[in-house]
């Protein structure tokens, strides 16, 4: 594990944004992201840990087209899929859980919905209404979802916060096996430094607001080898190096 970027490593999606300014409720400009530069490794799990209301959920939603108030410029190839994992499922209560699937991937084939579906342990699930699934399902569902949009670009905002800690680690190791399978670039968001250390190739260590980039942290064991022997060790060197932002946790 270094500061330096992995050798031969390739970018397709940039990140550089001068500023992104909220506007109060009394009028007052707060600035959110300022002077914030990255790149984004292709079929990489970069993940981007900072404190909350730093302003990560808003990077994320410019990195999807949500948002296009801000000063900058974001490149993603004009072909590129761009999925997204919410932090709250936002399943339809009204559609099946094979239908809010099918949803937002037109041209899944039943047997790869199927296969997918199996993969994240919700096969019999599929005929059920979003009402019937405890959130942890819904979770299972979300990222089932995400996933059969062959995305070139997969965002996921905290993807696994109120959950249980035992519930939130099957499913860290559950998007671990998924993303090994189908392999793609994806950019998550947490305050979790445990989680971050487990799931990221690359850790971006974000200031608070208004945020941008504190270090770039390349984490080079492969995430199916980090127990949670290793994860400490990891968090216990970074805890020493970057203090300001691994004190919580």
């Amino acid at each position: 594990m270094n500061d330096a970027r992995p050798a031969g490593a390739t970018s397709q999606f940039e990140i550089r944004i001068k500023e992104k300014t909220h506007i109060g409720a009394d009028g007052t400009a707060i600035p959110a992201i300022r002077d914030l530069v990255l790149e984004i490794q292709s079929q990489s799990m970069t993940v981007l840990m900072g404190p909350s209301g730093c302003g990560k959920t808003t990077l994320l939603r410019i990195v999807a087209g949500l948002d296009d108030r801000y000063t900058g410029e974001v490149t993603v190839p004009e072909s590129a899929r761009i999925g997204m994992m919410f932090q709250e499922p936002r399943l339809l209560p009204w559609r099946t859980v094979k239908q809010n699937i099918e949803l937002v991937a037109h041209d899944v084939s039943a047997a790869d919905l199927e296969r997918l579906a199996t993969s994240v342990g919700i096969a019999d699930m599929l005929p059920r209404y979003p009402q019937e699934l405890s959130l942890g399902l819904a979770r299972r569902v979300a990222l089932a979802r995400a996933f059969a949009t062959r995305p070139d670009l997969l965002l996921l905002d905290e993807p696994f916060v109120s959950l249980d800690e035992r519930t939130a680690d099957r499913l860290r190791r559950l998007l671990i096996e998924v993303w090994s399978a189908r392999p793609t670039t994806a950019l998550l968001v947490t305050h979790n430094p445990r989680e971050a250390i487990l799931l990221a190739d690359q850790l971006v260590l974000l200031a608070p607001r208004p945020t941008h980039v504190v270090a770039n942290v390349p984490i080079t064991v492969p995430q199916g080898e980090r127990d949670a022997v290793m994860v400490e060790e990891i968090y216990a060197d970074l805890l020493k190096r970057y203090p300001a932002n691994f004190a919580v946790g």
